[in-house]
């Protein structure tokens, strides 16, 4: 309890609304004395499953956190589907940062996740790309608008919120239909991306985090896709049943909701609310 208590007095309580209730229930693990919370640290780090897309941003979550908490992380990412079938299937994460809010929402519903621990933790944001530096303009509607030739690469709308996203704003610009013989999809917004970057695709609706990262394209145009053009992609995370009793579980989801590492998000290319 000593590291909870720490972080509640280096970090301003400003956070929304939405977010009061999850941390309330968050901060109410029971006390444990600074020595024994030492001592536990080394067989109780938290094991994190985490969506691919947030697999950046949480490598540097996680050192920052072990150097104001003293509590280490094991992290591990996968796609949420698959995440979330291996939590049914027994794996003992201890909290699941998702890449939607539906997943969180149903493993709450289904017992496997601690009721009133699910917020929101960041909120994707959409962009039209292109490894061409010239070829997306400030008018990125224009550059659709343009393409008789090639391809636009998305993720596949059945299966990614980043796809849902790409299909909802087509539909919002009218060029659902007539773009159709264009569109090439992924099972994911990583395949999305890798589509365009190997050049298979010459434009893509992806992930602005995945312009922001270690491997980001050095030289490349894009259009950031305004928010009133599709629902918000929001990122869930909740903690599971496993990490119910786990003080550095439940100590790093109050992190999470911290200014300092809200802003680490923000650097990364998320939002931390809608249209922030």
């Amino acid at each position: 309890m000593a590291a909870m208590s720490m972080l509640v007095r280096t970090a301003p309580l400003r956070f929304p609304a939405v977010l009061s209730a999850a941390l309330a229930v968050l901060l109410a693990a029971p006390a444990v004395g600074a020595s024994g919370l030492r001592d536990r640290a080394a067989d109780a780090r938290p094991l994190v499953a985490v969506a691919a897309n947030f697999a950046d941003v949480v490598t540097e979550l996680a050192a920052a956190f072990a150097a104001s908490t003293g509590h280490e992380l094991r992290i591990t990412t996968g796609s949420t589907g698959k995440l979330y079938a291996q939590i049914k299937a027994g794996a003992p994460y201890d909290i699941l940062l998702s890449a939607d809010e539906i997943t969180p929402e149903r493993l709450e519903n289904e017992g496997a996740g601690v009721p009133g621990t699910r917020f929101a933790y960041a909120y994707g944001r959409l962009v039209l790309w292109s490894s061409d530096p010239s070829r997306v303009t400030l008018d990125g509607v224009a550059a659709l608008r343009s393409l008789e030739r090639g391809h636009l690469a998305i993720a596949n709308p059945e299966l990614a919120p980043y796809g849902r996203a790409a299909r909802e704003t087509l539909e919002s610009l009218g060029l659902w239909d007539r773009l159709q013989p264009r569109i090439v999809m992924g099972q994911n917004i990583g395949q999305a991306h890798s589509l365009v970057a190997s050049g298979a695709a010459d434009l893509g609706l992806v992930a602005l985090s995945a312009l922001k990262g270690p491997r980001a394209p050095a030289r490349s145009s894009h259009w950031e896709v305004p928010g009133h053009l599709h629902r918000p992609i929001r990122q869930d995370a909740v903690l599971l049943s496993h990490g119910a009793s786990n003080d550095a579980a439940r100590a790093f989801l109050a992190y999470l909701a911290s200014p300092p590492a809200r802003a680490v998000i923000a650097r990364h290319g998320y939002a931390t609310a809608p249209g922030s």
